[in-house]
């Protein structure tokens, strides 16, 4: 996996030239676009760059894709009322904009990954590299176009698709592309990572995209279209490919247990300062703000500029029943009291089951699956982030069987997940109320990994749930205004940039966005 860092670092490195002609603008020691992309070596750098894109996707993801959703909210910083904060709370808030620079990140992170794949994609086709490792490289590029066309699909709806190299102004001026035409490629990318990829050979696997990341990926597309049979057809693949649950539930997010049987896709990070390493700092993102946070991490560092995010809500810690072991794996609670600063002073890490807290002191719950001690330094741990897990698509499997009526069949890979939390099998086969059982399951299981948003909005249930979510928060918190969480069918999608419809007049804006 390091080596993969280093592949990374080594492709951003271009020598400088010492040639006489110092307004040469390919010197002969220099790679150009024109000769660098010959060899297979080369090839396999410019994919792995591909990757790069997606961490700092994930530093923005999180925003729109858990936070909007019922699972976490945010802690209030009334000191700081700059736009660095207030473009963030409004997010979670429903109350965002097109100039919003955290959702326009996510759509920009997305086509910069794009962009390095079509450029990949394209070169490959007249490339004199052997057919085995064309192949690879080039399903490991249509994976990832897919993903991210996939991620901007479901955000902001229809948007412009591209598929080949920009070489000159008016392509980058495309106008949007109806959702259906987007779909169409998503699935045509996947299909064809899926031929192209081979299954893991061994575990740990390398960190790239396999087959089965690519199965995964076309299954949760024909679930979100509801071709509920093509869905399962694919899921029921994924075992024979040698993936399974790891026995513990928190063995998925350990940075001891990287890229196992139970990783079907997971961002790599890497922490360090050397050359190739490229550190997470997520925990230093959801913890609460606070004057230091050793207590927690066993590092220095005050966090009250960049804390505070991610906050798991009572609804969710609610969610979880008695002896369900994922509650002490995903949440824990740092207890302090708070200064006059609004930040935490932190007195004591504590487990959040049964918790009570100590005379004098509160309790702020934040996600545990992205703490894991020691690591390198403050801002500077080696968390990867799970995109795909295996229990992940058990629970999909046994959607996409209770959704054709197959209610008994779908507890088998339900109740795997259960059991492994602790809990006891379920042999509900009311198709209804076995629906409401995996929903359940797939918000405790897949909590903090920017799943909940999705799941509310694929199964209809996103205004719904966010109103009566938001009628909750509106009594608890008096921060909120009267415009928050009034959750319309609009807002289930986020504003195109204003940015980019400043620069591309061909762009329109969704309904209920200025």
């Amino acid at each position: 996996m390091k080596k993969i860092y280093i592949i990374i670092a080594l492709l951003a490195f271009t020598a400088l030239s010492c040639n006489e002609s110092f307004i040469e603008l390919t010197p002969e020691d220099s790679y150009s676009a024109a000769s660098f992309f010959q060899t297979e070596p080369q090839f396999r750098q410019a994919v792995t760059a591909a990757y790069v894109p997606l961490r700092d996707l994930l530093n923005n993801d999180y925003f729109t894709s858990e936070m909007r959703s019922d699972n976490t909210h945010y802690q209030p910083y009334p000191a700081n009322r700059g736009t660095a904060y207030l473009y963030r709370e409004n997010i979670a808030d429903f109350t965002d904009t097109p100039v919003n620079s955290y959702t326009n990140a996510v759509y920009f992170h997305c086509y910069s990954c794009i962009s390095k794949t079509n450029i990949v994609i394209e070169r490959l086709k007249n490339a004199e590299i052997p057919e085995a490792a064309k192949a690879d490289i080039d399903g490991q590029a249509k994976f990832l176009r897919a993903w991210n066309y996939f991620k901007l699909v479901r955000l902001f709806g229809d948007v412009p698709l591209f598929l080949t190299e920009v070489t000159k102004a008016d392509d980058a001026f495309l106008p949007r592309t109806a959702t259906d035409l987007i779909y169409d490629r998503i699935i045509a990318d996947a299909k064809d990572a899926i031929a192209e990829l081979a299954a893991p050979a061994k575990f740990p696997q390398s960190g790239q995209a396999t087959k089965g990341s690519a199965t995964m990926l076309l299954a949760e597309v024909y679930a979100t279209q509801k071709k509920w049979a093509e869905a399962e057809t694919l899921l029921s693949t994924l075992s024979g490919m040698g993936y399974g649950l790891n026995a513990n539930y928190a063995d998925a997010f350990s940075t001891t247990n990287k890229n196992s049987k139970e990783s079907l896709f997971e961002v790599q990070y890497l922490q360090g300062t050397a050359a190739g390493t490229a550190p997470s700092n997520f925990i230093y993102q959801f913890l609460p703000r606070t004057t230091t946070t050793t207590l927690i991490t066993g590092t220095t560092t005050n966090n009250s500029g960049t804390g505070g995010w991610n906050t798991p809500t009572q609804d969710l810690i609610s969610a979880y029943e008695a002896n369900d072991k994922r509650l002490d794996a995903s949440i824990g609670i740092a207890e302090g009291a708070y200064n006059a600063s609004n930040l935490l002073v932190i007195s004591a890490n504590k487990s959040i089951v049964n918790y009570t807290p100590a005379a004098g002191k509160v309790g702020v719950p934040y996600p545990k699956k992205y703490l894991h001690t020691p690591h390198a330094a403050a801002n500077n741990s080696n968390d990867n982030w799970p995109i795909y897990r295996y229990a992940d698509a058990l629970l999909l499997l046994a959607e996409a069987q209770n959704e054709q009526g197959k209610s008994a069949i779908a507890l088998t890979s339900l109740n795997l997940v259960r059991v492994r939390a602790g809990l006891t099998a379920s042999t509900e086969t009311n198709q209804s109320l076995l629906r409401n059982i995996i929903a359940h399951e797939r918000r405790v299981e897949l909590a903090f990994e920017n799943h909940r948003w999705h799941d509310l909005v694929r199964t209809e249930k996103a205004v719904e749930v966010m109103n009566a979510y938001g009628v909750k928060l509106k009594q608890l918190y008096n921060y909120l205004t009267p415009d928050s969480y009034n959750v319309t069918s609009d807002r289930l999608l986020f504003p195109i940039p204003q940015s980019e419809r400043e620069l591309n007049p061909a762009l329109t804006q969704n309904n209920g966005y200025y």
